[in-house]
């Protein structure tokens, strides 16, 4: 099996990967963690996925698991008592874990408890200030104009600039080149998370729970109070899918 990782947002304060499984090419399981480290995201990016795996391989069961076959991050027993206890079964030996430094993001503040509907907020007429900021990060990191191109090819399916429409992709372009180290290589730098792949990891989620869209919509207000997915910032799009996956693996 292997696991693939990427980051899918970029904020000062926060960080968020996506993690993938993958077996002879298929898509088993993708999931997203959060944390204050890259380290501490990228532990719950797979415990998340382990949990994944775990509940598609064993399926709904009324009867809990044999205590051999539990994860070993659901044992009781501390680290020592459960090393003296015999070898390690396949399912308590940890996964392999690719190494991947992911940059800082920021949490987006909550929407207050209660009140009316609320729209996002306008795009700003004046880009020029991220435009500057765009060029002084291409000099940080080296990149020339083709290199740009490559890079803009991966993440938004287009080789030039101008053809950032959307503040919104803007803004997530800005913020990855921020996280990005002098010198790598475009053709394997981390790219953020599109707001269409966020919509559809969004309609693949609630179809492996079973929601209709009564449901959904519910579910949305109660942690957001708004009444469609689009209202929703793409950082309070991603937000919600992490809650939709937390309800999907029952952390």
């Amino acid at each position: 099996m292997q696991l693939q990782a990427r980051l899918v947002h970029a904020e000062p304060g926060r960080r968020v990967v996506e993690m993938s499984a993958h077996r002879g090419g298929e898509l088993l399981a993708s999931v997203l963690g959060e944390g204050s480290t890259a380290e501490e995201a990228e532990d719950r990016a797979l415990a998340r996925l382990q949990a994944r795996l775990e509940g598609t391989a064993t399926g709904p069961a009324p009867a809990p698991p044999p205590a051999q076959a539990r994860p070993a991050t659901a044992s009781a027993q501390p680290p020592a008592q459960a090393g003296a206890a015999g070898p390690a079964t396949p399912a308590q030996q940890p996964p392999l874990q690719p190494a991947l430094e992911l940059p800082a993001l920021s949490r987006t503040p909550a929407p207050p408890p209660a009140g009316p509907l609320q729209e996002p907020p306008a795009d700003p007429e004046d880009w020029s200030s991220e435009l500057a900021q765009i060029d002084l990060q291409l000099r940080r990191l080296g990149w020339q104009r083709e290199q740009e191109s490559t890079y803009l090819e991966r993440a938004f399916g287009h080789p030039s600039r101008s053809r950032l429409t959307s503040y919104g992709n803007l803004l997530a372009y800005l913020q990855a080149l921020q996280t990005l180290e002098p010198g790598c290589d475009p053709a394997a730098a981390s790219v953020p998370l599109r707001r269409r792949d966020l919509l559809e990891q969004c309609e693949a989620l609630l179809a492996q729970l079973q929601w209709d869209a009564h449901q959904g919509r519910q579910f949305l207000e109660r942690q957001f109070q708004l009444s469609s997915r689009q209202q929703l910032s793409d950082a309070q799009l991603l937000e919600f899918n992490m809650l939709l996956e937390g309800e999907l693996i029952g952390l």
